[in-house]
């Protein structure tokens, strides 16, 4: 069991009438250096009603001047805060985050927003904003995209941004490619496919329906995501959001951001990520998870065998799938068994290549979609049209 305390820190005279119906919840350990930084640009938020935005600040075993710095600041910020301080030798980046955003769910206590982001992280004065603004589109989370803070970055070896470059131009050129082929009607292109806590944001109501925060010691933000995906939830990948994050070698979670820019920074040829594998392995997955979408729709999945032994997945496991209720796991269960759809990351030498064949064929995949489109457009034309529906607007 953590030992906690918890404290509303603002002065009487910030707090506002109206309750507050966005909450940013952070966990914070040992940050004395950068929580400043931190505060000051969520203090900074533009375009938001007075009132609407709250902070809750999860201290979890903080050995350094962290909390002294937090109980000197809070009292000038413009929102109401609520700290909570706690002490638990199990504790890890998932368990500290799911805290945090539970906390944050219980403030709220019915519909809101809740947005994560972390304590070494920076967010521009209209992160809050642009988040809240791509949930009235008809979002129920946002994944916002990531740099690294521009003074820290350029200490960096010069290796390591040269490799970013490489890996941000072929993962652009990967994701028009997958939005194409196999389009999300809730997250168009343009698009991204970062997923990072350092910049969601979710419904009070998708956050509790999944389970919240999956309480994971690495990839609890990659998880959460799938989990909201693979129950149907609306995720936009908004390139409108964006945050700086740290650019430092030691940092407080095993397995972050830290490492693996120390890893790399130490070991120039490590792999990419999982996802940016040659072109044809990842346009064979993006037309496979098209078909199995279209399957699920027609109700083929469980009378048809063909798709699953294509895909190498034994015939139980094909039942199993094709008996799940939603797409989403159809998708992510189907890759997970299928011989035929495991990752191939690239190592960093094959990237130009990988790009030069990527810009070659990703004009014959727009052709594709456009074709796709026009025979939509001209199949909904010549049917009647449903009642329109009202789309929401920000509170």
């Amino acid at each position: 069991m953590a030992d906690t305390v918890q404290r509303d820190a603002t002065r009487p005279t910030t707090i506002a009438a109206r309750s507050p119906d966005t909450i940013v919840a952070i966990p914070v350990r040992n940050e004395a250096e950068r929580i400043g930084f931190c505060l000051d640009a969520l203090d900074a938020q533009e375009g938001l009603a007075p009132g609407r935005l709250g902070l809750v600040l999860f201290l979890n075993n903080c050995t350094d001047d962290t909390a002294r710095i937090v109980a000197a600041r809070v009292p000038a910020l413009s929102m109401p805060v609520r700290v909570i301080e706690a002490e638990f030798a199990g504790a890890h980046a998932g368990w500290a985050r799911r805290k945090a955003m539970d906390a944050a769910a219980e403030w709220l206590a019915e519909a809101g927003t809740i947005l994560s982001t972390d304590a070494d992280s920076r967010v521009p004065p209209d992160w809050v904003f642009a988040n809240l603004r791509a949930l009235a589109a008809g979002a129920d989370a946002v994944a916002g995209r990531v740099e690294l803070i521009p003074e820290e970055a350029a200490l960096l070896p010069p290796s390591l941004p040269a490799r970013g470059r490489l890996e941000d131009a072929y993962s652009a050129l990967l994701t028009e490619a997958e939005a194409r082929i196999d389009p999300d009607p809730n997250d168009p292109w343009p698009c991204h496919r970062t997923t990072i806590g350092a910049t969601l944001a979710v419904s009070r109501d998708a956050y509790l329906r999944v389970g919240g925060m999956p309480e994971i010691a690495l990839g609890e933000d990659g998880a959460f995501v799938a989990r909201l995906l693979a129950h149907g939830f609306r995720v936009r990948h908004d390139p409108a959001v964006m945050v700086f994050i740290s650019a430092r070698l030691t940092g407080r979670a095993p397995g972050g951001v830290a490492d693996t820019i120390r890893s790399r920074c130490e070991d120039p040829g490590a792999l990419c990520d999982a996802r940016l594998e040659p072109v044809p392995r990842a346009l064979h997955r993006y037309l496979w998870r098209r078909r199995l979408r279209r399957l699920h729709a027609s109700g083929r999945l469980g009378t048809s065998t063909a798709w699953a032994h294509r895909l190498g997945i034994q015939s139980h496991e094909a039942a199993r799938i094709a008996a799940l209720p939603l797409v989403g796991q159809v998708v992510e269960e189907a890759e997970r068994a299928s011989p035929k759809l495991r990752h191939a990351p690239l190592s960093v030498p094959q990237l130009p290549g990988q790009i030069r064949l990527a810009k070659a064929v990703l004009p014959l995949v727009r052709a594709f979609a456009s074709v796709r489109d026009r025979w939509k457009g001209a199949a909904a034309a010549a049917t009647p049209s449903p009642t329109p529906s009202v789309t929401r607007a920000m509170p």
